[in-house]
C-alpha cells in the first residue's frame, strides 16, 4: 500500500473499565449507519488498573486487560471492518503511568536505581539527587510510617521483598539489601543473604544473579516451613507497631538505603528528580528519542498497523518530547506502511503547525475555537465586557493573569523541575570565565521569567540545524518579556540565557561551551515551557477569567472576542491548501465545556444588557442576606454561565423533574469544585478551602432549590437554548462539510451539554441513540422536508442534530474526492449575520449557507446568492433554481443550507 487511508470522518469512543472491546464491538452495526469511516479510539493499551481515560499506559506492548482479552479485542476489530469502519488509536509516547504495582519498567528502577536497564529510558536527573523521589504519600513520611501504611511485604512466589504504601505502591528492596531482612538465625537464610549481599561481584550479571537467588529463596520458602516462619518473622521484627513510630526505627533505616525515597505528595514540587507530565506525579515522562525504548513502545502498534488494525495515530502531547519532529520523522521510517497520523498540538493565535513536520495536521483544537469564534457577535464585547468589570471587580487583563498564573506554577508545582533547569545553566555557565559569576537564582529568575514571557507553548531548536526564523522571534519576545518582568537582572544575564535558548552559544567552533550540553538544555527548557503554558493558561487562566466563558477553550483566545467572516475564510483556505487532512473537533475529552453548552453560551453576546438584568437579579435572589461567607463574585458569575450553558433539556419543554435536577446538580457542584481549585484563588488541589467551597456549593444548590429563582431562570435559559439550538446547528453543518476530517466525539450526534472532564466522559445512551437513527432514516425516506419540520418543532430530544449529522455523513460517503480534494471558496455575503462558501472538484459542487447571530437571524429582506443551475437541500429535499437563491427561502426551515448541485 503506498499511500495512507485517509478516515472520510471519525468517532471517538472513551475506553474504560465500564466500556470495553466487547461494548465497541455492539455499536459497529450502528457506527457504520451513522455514516463515519473509522472509530477513533481513546488509549486501550495497558493501563494503571482503574484508569478512567487509558492515559497512563504501564505496558505498550500490551492490551488493557479490563477492557477485554485479546479475543474480544479481535472481534471488535473484526466487527468493525465487517462494517466498514478502520480505527485510529490515540497513542501516548510521552510518558507512563507509574506508582501502584503494575509498571515493571519503573518498578526495575526503584529496585535497581541508576544500574537498572532501564534507568535511561525515564527522563530522571541521577546527577540531582542519589535516590528517586517517589512522592505518593498521602501525608508526611513520618506520619504514614508511623501509622502503619509502609509496610514490609514478602512475595513468596517471587521470593523477593517490598514495602508497600497504602497497600497499593510496590516500592521493591534492592536486593543487596535482603540480608538485612533475612538475618542470621536460620542457616539456609543465612546464607541466602550473604549470597545476596554479595552481587555486586558478580558484575555483568548482577540481575540475573539477583534473580536465581530470589528463585531458590522462593523454593526453600515452599519446601521447608521453618525457613517460611523464619521470614515472617523477621518481617514482623521490622514491621512495627502502629502508633509507636521508635518501633518503625529498623525498617526506617532500611528504606532510607534504597533507591527511592518514599515523600508526601507535597515534596515533588521542590525535591522531585524526575520529568513529569504536566505536575502530575503519577505520569513519568520517556525519553522516547532513544532508539531502544522506541522500539519497544511502538512494537504492538506497529503490528497492528501492520495487519490492517489501524489505518492511523494521534499522537499525545507531541509538544512533551525532547524532540517532535525528530520522532515523528523516525515514526514514518519505522511504521510497517504509510498510515494517518495527526498530532495533539495547541496553536498559539498567530502559530501556524510546522510545515515540515510529517503529519496530515493537528486533531483540531484550533477549528473548534474558529468555528465558535466566528458565531459570538462582536458587537457584545464592550458591554459584557462592562457588565463583567462591575459585576465582579475584576480589571485585570488576560494578558496579566496568564502571565501571574504562569509564574505561580514556577513557583509552586513545578519548582523543583525549574531548579533543575537552572542547575543545568549553572554547569554550562561556568566552563568559561565570561559566564562563571552566574549563580543558580539569577539564572533560575532569568528563567522563569523568559519561560512565562513564551507567546507560544514552545520552540522547536534542536540539535541537527539553526533555529527557524519562527522559533528566534519567540524567543526574542519572550527574552524582551523576561527583561521587563526582571529589571533587577544584569543583562547580561538575557543575552547568556536568550543565547542558550537558542544554541547560539554554541554555533560556532571554539566556544568554550559543551554543544551537547547547551543544546540539550535548549531543548529541556522547550519540554518545560510547554507544560507551564497549559497549567497557567488552560488549568489556571482559564479558570480565572470568565468574562465570557464560551472562548474559555483548549486553544482559544478569551481576550479575543470572536472571529470574523475574513477570518474565518482566511483558517479555512489555509487548512484546505496546507493541511486539507487535519482533524475537525467541536468536542472532545479535553475540551472544557461540551459543543452545545458553548454554542449556547455563544448567544449571550447578542444580549449583553439582558444578561446582565438577569444576573443582577438572580445575585440578589441567591444571595440576599445570606450569614457567614459567600463565595466571590467572579466565581458566581462563572457559576450562572455554566447553570444556563449546561441546563438539561427535557424533551417535552416542561421543567426538568426533581431526579433531573439532583443529578444536573452533582454534575454542575463537580465542575465548580474543580473550577475554584483550578483558578487557585481561594481553594486548590493541594489544601482545598472547604469553608469556601461549601459556601460557593451552598448557593448552587439554593439556585436548583429555590422556586423563585428557577421561575426566573428557567424562562431565559429556554430561550437561550432555543438560540444556542441554531448555533450547534450551524457549528455541526460546518464541521461536516469545511475542509478537514471531521470528528465526532462519542454521543455529541445529538445534544452534547457536558461541563469540564470527567462530566463529558458520562456513559452515553447509544440505545436511545440507535433508536433514534433508525426512525429518523425511516421518517426521512418517506418525506424529508416533513420530517425535518417535526424534528425541529421537537428540537430538545437531539433528533435533528443527529439527523443534520447522519445526512451530512452520508453525503460524504457518497461524494469522498468532494470532500477530500474539493477547493475552498468564499461567497459574497449579503449581510453580517451570513456565512456562505463553495465546495468543488470535477462535476461536484457543494454550497452552504449558514445564519450567525440568531438572535438577530436575517428577515431576508431581499437578500440573494448567486448560483447557476439547480441546486438540492441536503436536509429537505427541495430543489432550487438559479441564477438568484433567495436567502429567506433557503433557510426557512434551518439556520443552515447545504446544498448540492444538481
Amino acid at each position: 500500500m503506498s499511500e495512507p487511508v485517509i478516515p472520510r470522518a471519525t468517532y471517538r469512543l472513551q475506553f474504560h473499565k465500564g466500556f470495553g472491546f466487547a461494548d465497541a464491538t455492539r455499536l459497529a452495526p450502528y457506527l457504520a449507519r451513522l455514516g463515519v469511516s473509522h472509530v477513533y479510539a481513546s488509549p486501550y493499551l495497558k493501563a494503571r488498573p482503574g484508569s478512567s481515560h487509558g492515559y497512563d499506559i504501564v505496558d505498550h506492548a500490551a492490551l488493557n486487560p479490563e477492557l477485554g482479552d485479546e479475543a474480544a479485542f479481535r472481534a471488535m476489530s473484526a466487527a468493525f471492518r465487517e462494517h466498514g469502519l478502520g480505527q485510529i488509536l490515540d497513542f501516548v509516547p510521552n510518558h507512563m503511568g507509574v506508582g501502584g504495582a503494575d509498571n515493571p519498567w519503573w518498578l526495575d528502577v526503584l529496585e535497581w536505581g541508576s544500574d537498572s536497564d532501564y534507568a535511561g529510558w525515564f527522563d530522571i536527573d541521577w546527577n540531582a539527587r542519589r535516590r528517586l523521589l517517589v512522592p505518593f504519600l498521602g501525608d508526611q513520611y513520618g506520619a504514614v510510617l508511623e501509622s502503619g501504611q509502609l509496610e514490609l511485604r514478602f512475595d513468596a512466589e517471587a521470593g523477593s521483598f517490598a514495602v508497600w504504601a497504602y497497600g497499593t505502591h510496590k516500592l521493591p528492596i534492592t536486593p543487596p539489601h535482603y540480608n538485612r531482612v533475612l538475618g542470621e538465625d536460620h542457616p539456609a537464610l543465612e546464607r541466602l543473604g550473604d549470597a545476596f549481599a554479595g552481587i555486586s561481584d558478580w558484575r555483568p550479571r548482577v540481575v540475573a544473579r539477583a534473580r536465581d537467588l530470589q528463585a531458590e529463596l522462593a523454593a526453600l520458602v515452599r519446601r521447608d516451613p521453618s525457613a517460611r516462619a523464619a521470614v515472617e518473622d523477621a518481617i514482623a521484627r521490622l514491621n512495627g507497631e502502629a502508633g509507636r513510630l521508635e518501633s518503625w526505627r529498623e525498617l526506617d533505616a532500611l528504606i532510607q538505603d534504597q533507591h527511592w525515597r518514599a515523600a508526601y505528595f507535597r515534596v515533588a514540587a521542590d525535591d522531585i528528580n524526575y520529568r513529569r507530565f504536566f505536575n502530575i506525579n503519577e505520569l513519568a515522562g520517556l525519553r522516547m528519542e532513544l532508539p531502544e525504548l522506541f522500539e519497544q513502545a511502538h512494537r504492538l502498534v506497529f503490528d497492528l498497523l501492520r495487519d490492517g488494525t489501524l489505518d492511523g495515530l494521534r499522537i499525545d502531547h507531541v509538544d512533551g518530547l525532547l524532540d517532535p519532529k525528530g520522532y515523528l520523522q523516525r515514526l514514518r521510517d519505522k511504521a510497517p506502511r504509510p498510515f494517518y497520523l495527526v498530532v495533539e498540538k495547541i496553536l498559539a493565535r498567530e502559530e501556524h503547525l510546522r510545515a515540515d513536520w510529517p503529519v496530515q495536521g493537528t486533531t483540531g483544537y484550533e477549528f473548534a475555537n474558529l468555528v465558535l469564534g466566528v458565531l459570538v457577535d462582536p458587537r457584545g464585547e464592550a458591554g459584557l465586557t462592562r457588565f463583567y468589570e462591575d459585576f465582579t471587580g475584576e480589571r485585570e487583563s488576560f494578558a496579566d493573569i496568564v502571565q501571574d498564573s504562569k509564574l505561580r506554577i514556577m513557583r509552586n508545582e513545578m519548582a523543583s523541575e525549574l531548579a533543575m533547569l537552572a542547575q543545568e545553566a549553572v554547569r554550562i555557565a561556568i566552563q568559561t570565565p565570561r559566564t562563571a559569576d552566574f549563580t543558580r537564582n539569577i539564572l533560575q529568575r532569568g528563567l522563569a521569567a523568559i519561560v512565562a514571557g513564551f507567546p507560544v507553548y514552545r520552540t522547536y531548536v534542536d540539535a541537527t540545524s539553526p533555529p527557524t526564523d519562527a522559533d528566534r522571534q519567540d524567543l526574542a519576545h519572550a527574552v524582551a518579556a523576561a527583561r521587563r518582568e526582571e529589571p533587577d537582572l544584569d543583562p547580561s544575564v538575557f543575552d547568556f540565557l536568550h543565547r542558550l535558548l537558542t544554541a547560539d552559544l554554541v554555533a560556532e567552533p571554539r566556544s568554550g561551551f559543551s554543544r551537547h550540553a547547551v543544546q540539550r538544555l535548549a531543548m529541556r527548557v522547550q519540554q518545560y515551557s510547554g507544560p507551564i503554558m497549559a497549567k497557567g493558561l488552560e488549568d489556571t487562566a482559564f479558570y480565572r477569567y470568565n468574562r465570557f466563558v464560551a472562548l474559555n477553550e483548549v486553544g482559544g483566545h478569551p481576550d479575543h472576542f470572536g472571529v470574523s467572516l475574513a477570518e474565518f475564510h482566511a483558517g479555512n483556505a489555509e487548512r484546505a491548501a496546507d493541511w486539507p487532512q487535519a482533524m475537525l473537533s467541536t468536542s472532545t475529552h479535553d475540551t472544557k465545556r461540551g459543543e452545545d453548552t458553548r454554542a449556547r453560551l455563544a448567544v449571550l453576546a447578542e444580549m449583553p444588557e439582558d444578561w446582565a438584568q438577569h444576573v443582577r437579579r438572580w445575585s440578589a435572589m441567591l444571595r440576599g442576606d445570606a450569614p457567614g461567607r459567600t463565595p466571590d463574585r467572579n466565581d458566581e458569575f462563572l457559576f450562572y454561565q455554566l447553570l444556563l450553558g449546561a441546563f438539561p433539556v427535557q424533551p417535552d419543554g416542561a421543567a426538568p423533574d426533581a431526579a433531573t435536577l439532583a443529578d444536573f446538580a452533582t454534575r454542575l457542584e463537580g465542575a465548580m469544585v474543580k473550577s475554584m481549585r483550578e483558578a487557585k484563588r481561594h481553594s486548590n488541589w493541594a489544601a482545598p478551602n472547604a469553608a469556601y467551597e461549601d459556601a460557593m456549593l451552598a448557593l448552587v444548590r439554593k439556585a436548583l432549590a429555590d422556586q423563585g429563582f428557577l421561575a426566573d431562570f428557567l424562562p431565559f435559559q429556554d430561550r437561550i437554548a432555543r438560540l444556542g439550538l441554531d448555533n450547534s446547528l450551524v457549528q455541526t453543518a460546518l464541521k461536516l462539510t469545511l475542509p478537514g476530517v471531521p470528528d465526532i466525539y462519542q454521543g455529541a450526534e445529538m445534544w452534547d451539554l457536558s461541563l469540564v472532564d470527567p462530566d463529558n466522559r458520562r456513559p452515553v445512551d447509544f440505545p436511545a441513540r440507535e433508536a433514534a437513527l433508525a426512525g429518523i432514516q425511516d421518517a426521512v425516506r418517506r418525506d424529508a422536508a416533513v420530517a425535518v419540520r417535526a424534528m425541529r418543532d421537537n428540537w430538545r430530544d437531539g433528533r435533528l442534530k443527529l439527523a443534520l449529522t447522519t445526512t451530512l455523513l452520508a453525503h460524504r460517503r457518497a461524494n469522498p474526492a468532494l470532500y477530500a480534494e474539493g477547493g475552498y471558496e468564499a461567497l459574497d455575503q449579503p449581510a453580517d449575520t451570513l456565512i456562505a462558501f463553495r465546495r468543488r472538484h470535477g462535476d461536484a459542487a457543494l454550497m452552504v449557507l449558514a445564519a450567525r447571530f440568531p438572535s438577530r437571524r436575517p428577515d431576508g429582506s431581499g437578500a440573494t446568492i448567486a448560483a447557476t443551475g439547480r441546486w438540492r437541500d441536503l436536509m429537505t429535499g427541495q430543489v432550487h433554481e438559479g441564477p438568484v437563491l433567495p436567502v429567506a427561502r433557503l433557510l426557512a426551515d434551518l439556520p443552515v443550507a447545504v446544498l448540492e448541485a444538481l
